[in-house]
């Protein structure tokens, strides 16, 4: 992570590499600066073109950035349900286990029903006797 403000302050190598140029770009303040960027850099002259022709048409840029967010808005309801469905899916898995375990306590209740009714009878056999 680096910081802009510190990029413009700080000389950093004259290293003509793409990270460079694109941390110059984010850290242009005027037109001459932008100007020697295009000539270091040729590729960022189509850049600033771009960029340029959004100070004669503001409209594309507010379009641009109500896009963005309809997208972000799309990707934060998207990860919503995502998360609800994990927490679906861990709560049926919850359930599931209490239901075995429900299960299993109502099987070992009804073992223990006929055990206790064989031995009343046994103990009613006897008595009778």
């Amino acid at each position: 992570m680096i910081a802009l403000d510190v990029f413009r302050k700080i000389p950093y190598p004259k290293i003509r590499d793409e990270q460079t140029a694109w941390l110059a770009l984010l850290a242009t303040e005027d037109l001459a600066q932008a100007r020697q960027l295009a000539a270091e850099y040729p590729w960022l002259a189509e850049i600033y073109r771009e960029m340029e022709g959004y100070l004669h048409r503001p409209e594309e840029v507010l379009n641009m950035f109500s896009e963005a967010l309809r997208i972000m808005d799309r990707n934060t309801v998207q990860y919503m349900i995502d998360e609800q469905l994990e927490q679906i899916s861990e709560q049926q898995n919850q359930i599931g286990q209490q239901q075995s375990y429900i299960d299993q306590q109502e099987t070992l209740i009804a073992r223990q029903q006929a055990e206790i009714a064989r031995l009343k009878r046994l103990l009613d056999n006897k008595t009778q006797r």
